[in-house]
């Protein structure tokens, strides 16, 4: 069961993108309470500014804006940099959450929706996104030593603590859970997981769509892949999930 938010995320600053005023108001009163500082914005312009402004710790972002969607909000902000996003749909159509996650939100929301559930939502993304105090600085090129903890397969460096993955000594840019994702493929190698394991697993959740981990897989292979289209590393076992095999990726 997800913890309310510890001391290091609660003062987070969250941006908080939706037209409807009701519901960026309730969202806005329960994670104020929560202990977030909450900046509101009404459209995708007024957003951009905003978060140029003050960079947010993440954003709760509603797919449906006027004049400029979410889909784009999204895009312009990932970017300026790297920021965790949350998505609000109020649609039932598979294809705009897929669409949403394409993007690079690292997780969505279904309008009507809990506040409390969006609350437990920020706290877990923006635990997954920042590395504990005490993990090594390090310099922005440097790839991680043979430290504890630091995961490595296949020409692939993931350092949990940090936060960082390389590919062959180039820095991956990965959104939160298309990181976790790797450090968990990483951390079990030659493993098959259906995708309801993956879900608990690295999402922590015990419920949601199925879809999401497909989209964060495939996100995933385009970035660690040497050819996505027929990708060695994160394999698909039919009928089953994945299994992430670097000793037969090397030996091809």
């Amino acid at each position: 069961m997800e913890q309310p938010p510890t001391a290091g995320e609660a003062g987070a600053r969250v941006l908080v993108v939706d037209d409807d005023p009701t519901v960026a108001e309730i969202v806005t009163g329960y994670l104020d309470r929560a202990g977030y500082v909450v900046d509101r914005a009404g459209d995708g312009p007024d957003a951009l500014a905003r978060a140029a402004a003050h960079r947010p710790d993440l954003v709760v972002l509603d797919l449906m804006l006027p004049g400029m969607d979410g889909l784009e909000v999204c895009r312009r902000m990932r970017g300026q940099g790297p920021v965790p996003v949350i998505m609000l749909t109020a649609r039932g159509d598979e294809d705009d959450r897929i669409l949403g996650l394409e993007v690079g939100a690292d997780d969505y929301v279904t309008k009507p929706f809990s506040p409390r559930e969006l609350v437990l939502r920020v706290g877990s993304v923006l635990r997954r996104a920042r590395p504990p105090a005490d993990a090594p600085a390090g310099g922005s090129g440097s790839v991680p030593g043979s430290g504890s903890g630091v995961l490595r397969a296949a020409g692939l460096t993931v350092d949990p603590g940090a936060r960082r993955a390389f590919k062959n000594g180039a820095e991956l840019a990965l959104t939160v859970r298309e990181f976790d994702l790797l450090a968990f493929f990483l951390a079990h190698p030659g493993r098959a997981f259906t995708r309801e394991e993956l879900m608990r697993e690295v999402w922590g959740w015990d419920f949601g769509d199925l879809s999401t981990v497909t989209v964060h897989v495939r996100r995933l292979r385009g970035k660690v892949e040497d050819d996505p289209a027929r990708p060695r590393l994160v394999r698909t076992v039919w009928g089953v999930g994945y299994r992430f095999d670097p000793t037969t990726a090397e030996g091809e």
